[in-house]
């Protein structure tokens, strides 16, 4: 007969950093990468978000894979189907973890806090908001929603404590015209407060947008 168990070991993980801490900062965005992205990459898109005021973290998930074959290019990813619960947590702790050392042990402890999610990085997102014990005030959806497994009734309440935006580009490849109107249904079954930005463009980060969301 064969089982399974599990054990929890500790892990290195990295997340980096637009900007730099000082006392003039009141606002800190945390941006979640896509799948297949790392964060050193994704972060340089937020370049327009990031002065002395503003610090930008973007974490990288804890799953690393060859993009192609077995060399090459690299990206991480936040999740798989195999251990899903297991994936979830971890992830879930590994940000309130980056959170803390950024806010609640930094300089930024009175900091407005954005979190932005691109793509899986969107459900991502609001697993953290979920499950997690940081505290945000705006939550960004980019090219991606609120995942299914999240129970929108029960955390109705908390939902319509941030400021809920969602970013959609009119030619989004992994979003039909369908999907979107099924979610905005979703939310509206329920009357979550939100906003929808709509932009020229397919499934990316674009600096125009992100100006205007500043």
């Amino acid at each position: 007969m064969t089982t399974s168990r599990n054990i929890s070991i500790s892990k290195t993980a990295r997340y980096s950093i637009l900007g730099k801490h000082s006392e003039k900062i009141n606002s800190v965005w945390f941006v979640l990468h896509g799948y297949g992205q790392l964060a050193e990459e994704f972060i340089k898109y937020f370049k327009p978000v990031a002065n002395e005021k503003t610090l930008v973290i973007a974490p990288e998930a804890l799953n690393r894979f060859y993009l192609k074959g077995f060399s090459g290019k690299i990206g991480a990813t936040w999740m798989t189907k195999e251990a899903r619960e297991e994936e979830i947590n971890d992830y879930v702790n590994y940000l309130d973890s980056v959170y803390d050392e950024v806010i609640k042990y930094g300089l930024t402890n009175n900091a407005k806090i954005t979190v932005l999610g691109f793509s899986q990085g969107t459900s991502t997102a609001c697993r953290w908001l979920t499950k997690g014990r940081s505290k945000i005030e705006r939550l960004i959806l980019w090219g991606g929603g609120i995942p299914q497994d999240v129970d929108l009734e029960f955390h109705h309440k908390l939902f319509n404590s941030v400021n809920l935006e969602i970013v959609i580009g009119n030619e989004d490849q992994f979003i039909s015209a369908e999907q979107l109107e099924k979610e905005i249904k979703r939310f509206e079954a329920i009357k979550l407060n939100y906003k929808i930005h709509r932009f020229n463009g397919k499934h990316e980060i674009k600096a125009d947008i992100l100006r205007q969301l500043i």
